[in-house]
């Protein structure tokens, strides 16, 4: 749906996005990860035409740009308006149609589940409620990408499930979702494909399903220190790490399983543990980031 080649951004001497290339695939659900100051909101931004790239390229991947909904990481309400009137105004700076603007904000509290609080004022809305209220807004006109900038950011678990509920929902009805988040775990629940940024920079950008599968690797525990054996073994594939009395091996190196057991055993190891084990999104985001 999108393609974002080669892009860098700047606000004076900070480098906010630095040479960042990455594709938005029409009906997937992309994961931004990062940490604090990683480049997430700035690419949001660019992404919504807020902003202008110093260098690089935005383009649709199509015959024309899609409309997009964007959902900011902090979105001030006027917090007199009712929750109606509010989607009342957002629907005609999104240049709906004035016969169609009921219909819009209609459809939008329908799918939040905020028909009921429609003459609420925003004041006296929760938290979620608030956030329900930011997503409705991201769907006037039902545009086919949304933007979602820690779309349950502040939300207890309960709050968080309620809103991972409702982006799978929107997925399956064919939008494309561009989120950021600092949790792990939803990124994982909700998320499709994962990109990693820091310090402006792609780090990682994988599909989670490929994420999970492909990188296994095997420990071995033995009964004590690895001592002199540990570089015996370190020598044979660099994916093999010694260290303590555990070994562990990675990718290629898990072909010599076999071969590690053996030299164990003939130094005299005891084997405590042998376990295969798959990478977790931690660990890639640790090592993406480190």
């Amino acid at each position: 749906m999108i393609e974002i080649s080669q892009v860098t951004k700047k606000f004076q001497r900070v480098v906010a996005l630095d040479n960042v290339s990455l594709s938005i695939p029409k009906g997937e659900v992309v994961g931004l990860l990062g940490p604090n100051g990683a480049g997430k909101t700035t690419l949001f931004k660019l992404m919504a035409g807020l902003l202008r790239a110093d260098s690089g390229k935005i383009r649709p991947l199509g015959s024309g740009w899609p409309a997009v909904g964007y959902k900011p990481e902090r979105l001030l309400f006027p917090n007199e308006l009712r929750v109606s009137e509010y989607l009342h105004l957002m629907a005609g700076l999104c240049n709906i149609p004035r016969n169609e603007v009921e219909d819009a904000v209609l459809e939008s509290l329908v799918r939040v589940d905020l028909l009921d609080a429609a003459g609420k004022r925003i004041k006296d809305c929760s938290k979620g409620m608030r956030q329900r209220l930011a997503l409705a807004q991201a769907l006037i006109g039902d545009p086919p990408l949304l933007l979602l900038d820690e779309p349950s950011n502040g939300l207890d678990p309960e709050g968080q499930a309620d809103i991972n509920r409702r982006i799978k929902q929107l997925n399956e009805a064919g939008k494309t979702i561009v989120l950021s988040s600092h949790q792990i775990h939803e990124i994982t629940e909700v998320c499709t494909e994962l990109v990693i940024l820091n310090r402006g920079r792609v780090h990682y950008n994988n599909r989670i399903d490929s994420a999970l599968a492909t990188r296994t690797h095997t420990i071995v525990q033995v009964d004590r220190e690895l001592g002199e054996i540990s570089d015996m073994l370190r020598a044979l594939h660099p994916e093999v790490y010694a260290r303590g009395n555990q070994i562990i091996l990675r990718e290629e190196a898990m072909q010599l399983r076999r071969q590690v057991l053996v030299m164990l055993l003939d130094a005299n190891y005891d084997l405590l543990h042998v376990e295969e084990k798959r990478v977790t999104l931690d660990e890639i985001y640790a090592e993406a980031v480190r």
